[in-house]
């Protein structure tokens, strides 16, 4: 499976959640990625060109769906006033930040990349080579 790669993208809108100022709309670029079957990327557009990009495991995003999931620095749950939106809270040490999103726009986003690497296979389309190759290089780019 290693030379069919394949990339899924889609944009959504996730809006900052604020105690004290009204709800920001954030655009935000969704990508998964068959070369690292277990992870989501999330690209948040903070303003002119700057963005900050988060790794999520897509399990923990489709956790997320159904019911509260992670613990530590994300955590994803659907909100119990309104079903139809999630919550995705983002702590790090440089700050919190509390989002909603449509979970219908986050679901149909996992089916695709459940539909092209299935739950379970995810293994067989690592490439340990490349990632070892990957991890040296960047190993020897810090000494």
């Amino acid at each position: 499976m290693r030379g069919e790669y394949l990339t899924i993208c889609s944009s959504a809108i996730f809006e900052l959640i604020t105690s004290d100022a009204p709800v920001v709309p954030v655009n935000v670029e969704l990508s998964y990625s068959s070369r690292d079957p277990y992870a989501v990327q999330a690209t948040f557009q903070t303003g002119g060109d700057s963005s900050v990009r988060w790794v999520f495991a897509r399990d923990l995003l489709a956790d997320g769906l159904v019911a509260e999931a992670g613990t530590g620095d994300v955590k994803v749950q659907p909100l119990p006033h309104d079903l139809s939106r999630i919550e995705l809270e983002l702590t790090s040490p440089s700050g919190h930040a509390v989002f909603t999103t449509c979970a219908a726009g986050l679901a149909e986003f996992l089916d695709r990349t459940f539909e092209a690497v299935p739950p379970g296979s995810e293994y067989s389309w690592l490439d340990f080579d490349a990632a070892l190759s990957n991890l040296l290089a960047n190993h020897r780019a810090r000494d």
